[in-house]
C-alpha cells in the first residue's frame, strides 16, 4: 500500500509549532481556570479564563477545520495576533492578582499557569507575526524598483 506524503505546506495544524503552542496555551488556560473554580477564587477569574478558553478553542477549530482559508474575507492571522495580545494583558492582570494576597495553593498554583499561559500566549503572537511577516498575503507586496523598467 503505498503511502501518500504530504507537502510541507499542507501540514496539518496539529503537526506545526503553531499547533502545539496553541494547543498547550489553551491546555494551561483550562488547568488555571479549573484551579480556580475548585478553588472558589473570585469570579473575575474565572470568567476572564473561561472566555480566553474559549476564544483559544475557537481558533483552533478554525484552523483545524481550515475555515480561514473558506472564510477569506477576514483577515485571520491579525486577529489571532490580536487575541493573542488581548490575552497575554488579561492573563498577566488576572494571574498577578490572583498572586498577590496568596489566599489558598490553588489560587497561587493557577496564577503561576496563568502566568506560563500568558508567556504562551505572546509566543504564539510572535510565531504568527514572523509568518506573516516572511509570508504575506494580500494585494500589496513588495518589489524590487529594478523589475518595474
Amino acid at each position: 500500500m503505498p503511502t501518500v506524503k504530504l507537502k510541507p505546506r499542507h501540514r496539518p495544524f496539529c503537526f506545526s509549532v503553531n499547533g502545539h503552542v496553541k494547543m498547550l496555551r489553551l491546555a494551561l488556560t483550562v488547568t488555571s481556570m479549573t484551579l480556580f473554580i475548585i478553588a472558589q477564587a473570585p469570579e473575575p477569574y474565572i470568567v476572564v479564563t473561561g472566555f480566553e478558553v474559549t476564544v483559544t478553542f475557537f481558533f483552533i477549530v478554525l484552523y483545524i477545520l481550515r475555515l480561514d482559508q473558506l472564510i477569506n474575507c477576514i483577515f485571520w492571522p491579525l486577529l489571532d495576533i490580536i487575541n493573542s495580545v488581548v490575552t497575554a494583558v488579561f492573563m498577566i492582570v488576572i494571574s498577578v492578582l490572583a498572586l498577590i494576597p496568596e489566599t489558598t495553593t490553588y489560587i497561587v498554583l493557577g496564577g503561576v499557569f496563568g502566568l506560563v499561559a500568558s508567556v504562551l500566549s505572546i509566543a504564539d503572537g510572535a510565531l504568527i507575526y514572523r509568518k506573516l511577516l516572511f509570508n504575506p498575503s494580500g494585494p500589496y507586496q513588495k518589489s524590487a524598483v529594478h523589475d518595474k523598467l
